[in-house]
């Protein structure tokens, strides 16, 4: 996908060496991590009692210097890269969040609803007025911290009061803290480095980034604390595993290994489902640079067709939806990607690509394969139509604006104006995965929200185009 992308809201790291630069493999963690957020970045350390924040808005290669880097000292380090949350648009509201000088916390994934904590921090003295989820999070640790508790009580007390899906560090009395929701929507690891330290990232890419050797994911519903003593485990709920399906399908990078899956070898086996499902004369595989690619490789590979890379991606250009005027985010759309004439001209081609969710980039890129002379374009989706909003950590449009919520697969491939268009079946998708369909989070697809959405799930509607409701 180009510009009708969903976005990962955040990824978060921290680092725990006494004798490293936390900060610095901090720094690197989050780099690896860029994918999952480009609005903001943050790094806080911990040393002796006292907390060093900095957090800017733009990518982490422009924000920080090594003046910065070098003011943040300690033994402990949490970071946080984010797209804009829920009630936090601002740099105001980027993380680490920190409302004490000896408590910091960082946090992916979202809470759909939070007004039992608005009215718990509010009742114990706190105002829970224009705050992120996130804020409220650390507002609510704060609260037993007043009551005189350790870091590491506190937060095994107020843990069990976030509802929804939370992937979480956090750092105080010289401990770095890891926590996980008990369905694990989002990804949280633990790696070790060679020097005795350990490192925590939403994805294995960045353990393997700073040279650390993965150890284990944090568990759903258990909150790992690491200090001097070693690593200790406090299971606060029992775990229901539902990993979100979306991970594989588009957010994490290639290379991240996800509950024992490398997500390179799900999207290529996401495409041989395809190519199983979806057999129409086909002669190149394109796919839609570069999350697909993989996807494209598989469906060419379980099909025998030549696959080509016909469209050519400008790394150079970034986000599109920066641009106030619907004309130019169709221009940026073909500076962003040009089609290689000589490999599609008089061909029937498949394009593959990972998801559809509004559908104008789509229709973009069939038209422009189109007038380079193809005869036939066909549109491969490697997952499921997208007919929900998703409440767990990713921005994803209102309900009315994803266009499987509001037309027929056919009016979609009308619309799109291709000869052909085919969704990978959820248990296509399934397979592709290689996890039990009870471990996976299809809440964006199936509209089966395992984490209660409290107010939120007014704003749901069922009563779609082509939609028949899986009940459990």
């Amino acid at each position: 996908m180009i510009h009708d992308t969903l976005k990962e809201k955040c990824a978060v790291a921290g680092v725990w060496n006494k004798d490293n630069d936390v900060a610095r493999t901090t720094y690197f963690t989050l780099f690896a991590q860029q994918h999952r957020g480009q609005e903001h970045t943050g790094i806080a350390s911990y040393d002796a009692g006292t907390i060093h924040l900095y957090k800017a808005a733009g990518l982490v290669s422009q924000v920080y210097t090594e003046e910065i880097i070098e003011g943040l000292t300690g033994t402990v380090a949490i970071g946080h890269n984010r797209y804009s949350t829920s009630k936090g648009i601002g740099v105001e509201h980027a993380q680490p969040v920190q409302f004490t000088p000896s408590f910091a916390l960082a946090h992916n994934g979202n809470l759909p609803s939070v007004k039992n904590l608005e009215a718990f921090v509010t009742e114990n003295g706190f105002d829970a007025s224009d705050h992120s989820d996130s804020e409220l999070m650390a507002l609510t640790v704060e609260v037993f911290r007043k009551q005189g508790m350790s870091v590491r009580d506190a937060l095994v007390k107020a843990v069990p009061m976030f509802v929804g899906a939370f992937s979480a560090v956090a750092m105080g009395d010289g401990a770095l803290f890891a926590f996980r929701d008990q369905f694990g929507i989002r990804p949280l690891s633990i790696g070790k480095q060679s020097t005795g330290g350990y490192v925590i990232a939403s994805e294995t890419c960045a353990l393997d980034t700073v040279g650390a050797d993965f150890v284990r994911d944090v568990a759903p519903g258990e909150i790992v604390v690491i200090n001097d003593k070693g690593i200790e485990s406090v299971i606060f709920a029992e775990a229901k595993p539902m990993i979100d399906m979306f991970e594989y399908v588009y957010f994490a990078r290639h290379d991240s290994t996800i509950n024992g899956r490398l997500v390179y070898e799900a999207r290529r086996d996401a495409g041989r489902e395809l190519g199983r499902e979806y057999t129409p004369p086909i002669d190149v595989v394109v796919p839609v640079p570069e999350t697909s690619i993989p996807a494209a490789i598989g469906y060419a590979q379980e099909r025998g067709i030549p696959f080509e890379l016909a469209l050519h991606k400008n790394r150079y250009i970034h986000r599109t939806f920066i641009l106030p005027k619907q004309e130019d985010r169709e221009k940026a759309v073909r500076m962003k990607l040009t089609v290689l004439r000589p490999l599609v001209e008089g061909k029937r081609v498949a394009l593959i690509d990972d998801s559809v969710v509004r559908g104008t980039t789509s229709k973009q890129i069939v038209d422009m394969m189109f007038q380079a002379g193809a005869a036939e374009v066909h549109y491969v989706v490697a997952s499921p139509p997208v007919r929900f909003p998703d409440f767990y950590g990713i921005d994803t449009p209102d309900q009315d604006h994803l266009i499987a919520a509001q037309k027929t697969i056919e009016e979609i491939r009308e619309y799109i104006g291709v000869t052909g268009l085919h969704y990978l079946s959820i248990d296509g998708l399934v397979r592709a995965i290689g996890l039990p369909r009870e471990n996976l989070c299809s809440s964006c697809f199936t509209g089966e929200y395992p984490i209660d959405l409290g107010e939120k799930a007014e704003n749901i509607r069922y009563d779609l185009p082509d939609f028949i409701k899986n009940t459990p």
